[in-house]
């Protein structure tokens, strides 16, 4: 069985851009609806697939294509051709906590993230608790997430995604949201994670994390795979050719 497979994926997106007309046509452009656009391919017939336990590693360089290919396994981005599937349940945490209503409070904001995740409010109700001490946050139950800092949000996105029975997950840059202690609780829940299955999917430019945690790695770069495999091997020829 396969968590994710993409097959021959091509993602474009359409910009709007300025030619260089001199200053008058540029002048007549902002007041006008005669805009310049250009599509750009960000995915050029990419093709992976992720099996269940499997926590893999996407790096490369800015705007090698990374966070579009997670938008397009999240089913945020449609590809433009290709064949994507997907099986299971998926919680992804692309932009950490941009659900969260910063005029609710703590409470509030578990309530309802829980229900935009799948879970009922009996299930929340009885995962409230260890919710709020994962994420350790047990003094700010009912205050406003406007008060809170941006380490404290990350902190309570990530507990309730680990907490909403994901079959696959998806990481964007914020694994290390938090002091060592919440490092090791959250590396200790993504471990008992993949040993029910689950599929994790992590984007990080931090390559020590990458080994450390990945079974196995896609290198993107250009909007194509690179390389693939073990995370050492793959991780050095992506730093060899990065300084080349």
């Amino acid at each position: 069985m396969k968590r994710v497979c993409l097959i021959n994926v091509i993602k474009n997106f359409r910009i709007g851009h300025t030619k260089n007309e001199g200053f008058l046509g540029r002048a007549l452009s902002l007041f006008g609806d005669h805009e310049q656009t250009k599509i750009i391919t960000v995915l050029k017939g990419l093709s992976l697939e992720i099996k269940p336990g499997e926590i893999v590693g996407l790096i490369g360089g800015n705007g090698s294509g990374k966070s579009t290919l997670l938008r397009i396994i999240a089913g945020i981005y449609k590809a433009n051709s290709g064949e994507v599937f997907t099986n299971g349940k998926i919680i992804s945490l692309i932009n950490l906590g941009a659900g969260f209503q910063q005029r609710l409070t703590m409470r509030q904001n578990i309530y309802l993230c829980c229900s935009l995740f799948g879970i009922g409010s009996r299930e929340t109700k009885r995962k409230f608790n260890s919710i709020v001490e994962f994420a350790g946050l047990k003094d700010f139950i009912d205050t406003k997430l406007y008060q809170f800092s941006s380490g404290m949000q990350q902190r309570l996105a990530f507990s309730i995604a680990i907490h909403c029975n994901p079959d696959i997950l998806l990481l964007d840059e914020i694994f290390e949201v938090g002091d060592k202690d919440f490092a090791a609780k959250s590396d200790k829940a993504l471990k008992s994670l993949v040993a029910k299955g689950v599929s994790i999917v992590l984007v990080s430019h931090n390559m020590h994390l990458i080994e450390s945690k990945c079974t196995r790695v896609y290198w993107l770069k250009n909007g194509k795979i690179e390389g693939s495999g073990k995370p050492r091997k793959v991780i050095e020829k992506y730093l060899k050719d990065k300084s080349s």
